[in-house]
């Protein structure tokens, strides 16, 4: 009778605090995210077409998707479509667009020219930071490297988790010291967020797995592929892959179940990239 009611007393005592024992610690939340260069909506075929690119990520069924290579009312090349906004209500998803760069509309009056990444998202996004790293202007030859926007960062509400989800384009170029320094400036980003944050960076980093520029970012995060034991996997270019330049890259506390490069029709067409899939198990808090 004094064993039942003092377990009766602690388990209220648990309730009234609020705290769970560790054995009855909440599991984590299963979420797929996907990485995805879009090439404005134009596949290998160099044919605009948003409602390829829309099908090609419906059949991913990622909860969020980091897009690059986006434009929002660019010119002709997209139909001057506001391409994030488009493919969100397409997909019903949230729609996140992090301008690089924001230029004079082509007649007075029009809306501005913009060309950068985005977040998309099944579940609602609580904050939204578009981040500055150092790049090269492909707008102004005569610019040197500068601080320029265009690194997302969605802090996503996921059943419980908060997860903070990034979006970004690495410099494209073969020397690789504006990469380099991109990387480095990622890293103190992430690291902005405290050592407990749980964090998805996504995106074309242009460079290959053991490029000796991405060294320092897996001090910060993990290869999801590495994580979940899923080989190499490459998606660039779409119709015959021979480089992984993509990546779904985790924080430590993050499990990683599967990494994949769809091979479908679609995945080889709607884009000169193929998506990267990862699924993840979050932990749930940090709020």
């Amino acid at each position: 009778m004094h064993r039942t009611l003092a377990s009766l007393v602690a388990a209220l005592a648990i309730a009234a605090s609020g705290v769970l024992p560790a054995s009855a610690s909440p599991p984590p939340v299963e979420l797929r995210v996907a990485s995805y260069n879009i090439h404005a909506g134009s596949g290998m075929d160099g044919v605009f077409d948003l409602e390829r690119t829309a099908a090609a990520i419906a059949e991913i069924g990622a909860d969020v998707v980091a897009l690059q290579e986006v434009d929002q009312h660019w010119g002709e090349r997209s139909r001057s479509l506001p391409l994030a906004r488009e493919l969100g209500e397409r997909l019903g998803m949230h729609a996140r667009f992090a301008p690089i760069y924001s230029l004079d509309p082509a007649e007075p009056g029009g809306p501005r020219r913009e060309y950068g990444v985005a977040v998309l998202s099944r579940y609602p996004v609580g904050e939204f930071t578009n981040h500055e790293l150092t790049r090269l202007s492909t707008q102004d030859p005569e610019a040197g490297p500068e601080p320029m926007p265009g690194f997302a960062e969605a802090v996503v509400q996921v059943r419980g988790a908060r997860v903070h989800v990034y979006s970004t384009h690495l410099d494209y170029r073969a020397d690789p010291a504006v990469r380099a320094t991109q990387v480095a400036e990622t890293v103190d980003i992430l690291a902005d967020d405290g050592e407990h944050a749980t964090q998805v960076l996504l995106g074309d980093f242009n460079a290959l797995p053991d490029a000796p520029e991405l060294a320092p970012l897996w001090t910060q995060v993990r290869d999801a592929f590495a994580a979940a034991g899923s080989g190499y996997g490459s998606t660039f270019p779409a119709d015959a892959p021979d480089r992984r330049i993509d990546y779904a890259t985790v924080s430590q506390q993050v499990g990683a179940r599967s990494a994949t490069v769809p091979s479908t029709a679609l995945a080889r067409e709607a884009s000169d990239h193929r998506p990267v899939v990862a699924d993840l198990l979050v932990p749930r808090g940090g709020w």
